[in-house]
């Protein structure tokens, strides 16, 4: 890839800064991106005209306009609008019209999901559902954190079993007794390490484990 391309891939439009939108392109900022920031409404340009690489008022359902700002000098756009989801539809189509490479966007339902994929999103999101299952996971279960993949598969950091403590791992056999794999070790204060069949399990630890859902929820229900 050329040195061109590379640097075009660093950049990405973030179209709709309200809440979702704002914390994507904060988060892309801090990553080292450069971000453009589109956004209608004059008082949430002039919020991040201060944080963001560059911010501009401007309707991102309209072509020329988005024409002006740039945007195809961005492979990636991540499109925020949740509330109008007539402005979001538009915006997705209008980018793919313009060819942009990767268009991220966020629905509020299944049908709106549907409909923007139809236009030319090439990713959906569902911050607010994804949201609200992890949080049930976690209130329902003895885990930390916890995050699923559409396969079925998760990972989920959870307390070490009482018992598991001056213990190796290879001596532990969570994989061959719960079906899980230890995939690191953390205690307050310490460095994240990865696991090794040799790795020995501190008292209070935290491990991060792998595995099929259910399989990870049944091994934390058990620490």
């Amino acid at each position: 890839m050329a040195e061109k391309d590379i640097a075009r891939d660093e950049n990405v439009a973030v179209i709709g800064l309200g809440r979702f939108g704002g914390q994507v392109a904060d988060s892309l900022l801090q990553l080292g991106h450069e971000v453009l920031g589109v956004d209608e409404s004059a008082h949430l340009v002039q919020q991040w005209s201060d944080k963001l690489t560059h911010v501009v008022q401007a309707d991102a359902t309209d072509e020329d306009a988005l024409l002006q700002v740039g945007i195809k000098e961005f492979s990636r756009a991540v499109v925020g609008i949740g509330s109008d989801i007539e402005a979001s539809v538009l915006t997705v189509l209008t980018l793919s019209e313009l060819g942009i490479r990767e268009i991220w966007a966020k629905a509020v339902s299944a049908k709106h999901g549907r409909i923007l994929r139809s236009v030319g999103a090439h990713h959906v999101i569902y911050p607010e559902a994804t949201m609200g299952e992890r949080v049930a996971h976690l209130i329902a279960s003895r885990m930390l954190d916890f995050i699923e993949f559409d396969d079925g598969f998760a990972i989920a950091k959870t307390r070490a079993p009482r018992q598991a403590a001056g213990r190796t791992l290879a001596d532990l056999a969570l994989r061959t007794k719960h079906g899980i794999t230890v995939v690191g070790v953390k205690t307050s204060g310490t460095d994240f390490q990865y696991a090794a069949p040799e790795t020995v399990i501190p008292e209070h630890a935290e491990l991060v484990v792998a595995g099929r859902t259910e399989l990870v929820q049944r091994f934390a229900a058990t620490t």
